[in-house]
């Protein structure tokens, strides 16, 4: 009997004559991201570009003369809102909303021709960086061909009549259905159209959760036929990063900072967003960190109203902490405001008084491994203080870089003493180019909302 059983047991540990794997594999952890993500998102920034209202002319051509100083200023991808023909019908505004889609296959006329795209896109690979363009798959304007060609595509309402999402109050469009093969199968070939006849090089894709997981999926795989893409969900959500998306928003990051400085409550809410970030997030996901983006309008706020003093401290965070950084177009230039959705409202670029401090940071996420996107970065590890209703400070580090943040996110001084003894050595203050050296127990003294990111490199 003894033997026996050591025999079954042996058998369960070794792979069997049809070659498959041990048993124990089974036990073994699993990257939960399946997908490859391009080699030059990892350590990419993100900028959203609203054409509309970046230049008088509101075209493609006069958005280009904007691409050196974003170049300089450290942006790597350049994310367009919706390039398509606006429908006409219940049309909202003067102009209506860029995410009420009429054509799929156009470009919109008030921005420039097919040949103007092309040569944007041209010109931002030549200049080395990317591109990709908003789309809007949940839902059509009501003029699209579509509603009448294929009416059967779009959902309904009890008495059988086309609606806008169940819900919201989008009157000017109206929901699909992706029940439907046959609507699946044509949206994912306008998704490869784009990329195959104008070589973008992903998406930013609206209300991503509406549409089913599925359908992302196969579009995923069907867009990396083609070449490698890079895909951005306007969710927040797991599931989202298994098979089709490489980012992801993060509304949570940004609700737990205003919490702090536009509600007045306590730093707890961003110390349990860190903590499940490094504790329940895919490790190789990535989230996309901001301040501001066209979706404020909805909040009724703007980066000012939102982060007030505090707003630089949150910049600073959201190049820190782990993720990409997104900068809303205008954001450089002190927006103040957020820009109309259905009427022109050009962004005022006479100043740039955030530009400095974006450069500087992201120079220093170009280069220094620890704050790299994904498995390429290094992983948020708290260091205590004795201030913690005042002072978040944490490091990472990677392949022997090494970055350490300390923010007095309050609006009262702070003199802390940090609990750095895994820390220890020497390093440059990104900011003032101060030697530092830290011991052990250090302390640090902190006017209201400022911050000192402190830089070990190999």
């Amino acid at each position: 009997m003894i033997p026996a059983a050591l025999l079954l047991v042996s058998g369960c540990n070794s792979s069997t004559k049809d070659g498959a794997t041990n048993s124990n594999d089974r036990y073994k952890p699993k990257e939960y991201v399946e997908i490859k993500h391009p080699d030059w998102t990892k350590n990419a920034t993100i900028y959203e570009v609203n054409i509309r209202q970046y230049t008088r002319e509101g075209t493609f051509k006069a958005f280009e003369s904007h691409l050196p100083r974003l170049k300089a200023m450290g942006i790597d991808i350049i994310w367009l809102m919706p390039i398509h023909p606006i429908g006409v019908e219940k049309r909202k505004g003067t102009l209506g909303s860029e995410y009420s889609v009429r054509d799929y296959f156009g470009v919109n006329p008030e921005f420039g021709t097919e040949a103007d795209f092309k040569h944007l896109v041209d010109k931002i690979h030549a200049m080395g960086m990317h591109i990709i363009i908003d789309w809007v798959a949940n839902h059509s304007a009501w003029d699209n061909p579509l509603a009448k060609e294929h009416p059967d595509w779009y959902s309904k309402t009890p008495e059988g009549h086309f609606q806008p999402t169940p819900w919201y109050d989008w009157d000017d469009v109206i929901d699909f259905d992706y029940e439907k093969p046959e609507l699946r199968k044509y949206m994912t070939g306008a998704l490869v159209y784009w990329v195959k006849n104008f070589n973008i090089d992903g998406y930013r894709c609206d209300t991503a959760g509406f549409v089913p997981t599925d359908f992302w999926d196969n579009a995923r795989a069907e867009l990396d036929a083609v070449k490698p893409v890079f895909m951005l969900a306007e969710w927040e959500s797991r599931d989202l990063h298994k098979k089709a998306f490489d980012m992801t928003y993060s509304w949570t990051l940004f609700e737990k900072m205003t919490a702090v400085t536009k509600d007045k409550k306590s730093m707890a809410g961003l110390v349990e967003y860190m903590a499940h970030d490094v504790s329940t997030f895919p490790r190789n996901g990535y989230r996309m960190l901001f301040t501001d983006n066209h979706d404020m309008n909805s909040w009724n706020g703007n980066m000012v109203a939102n982060f007030g003093a505090g707003l630089k401290a949150s910049m600073v965070l959201c190049t820190l902490i782990n993720g990409m950084p997104l900068v809303y177009g205008g954001q450089e230039a002190g927006l103040a405001r957020s820009l109309k959705f259905f009427d022109k409202d050009e962004i005022d670029w006479s100043e740039f008084p955030y530009a400095p401090l974006y450069t500087t940071l992201f120079g220093l996420k170009h280069q220094n491994h620890a704050l790299w996107n994904g498995n390429s970065g290094g992983v948020m590890v708290r260091i205590f203080n004795d201030k913690p209703d005042q002072v978040i400070s944490f490091s990472r580090a990677n392949d022997g870089d090494q970055v350490i943040a300390i923010v007095n996110y309050s609006d009262k001084p702070a003199t802390v003493t940090l609990d750095s003894k895994y820390q220890k050595g020497n390093y440059t203050e990104l900011f003032t180019n101060k030697e530092t050296s830290i011991q052990g127990d250090d302390i640090f003294e902190l006017d209201p909302w400022t911050y000192q990111v402190l830089v070990k490199r190999k």
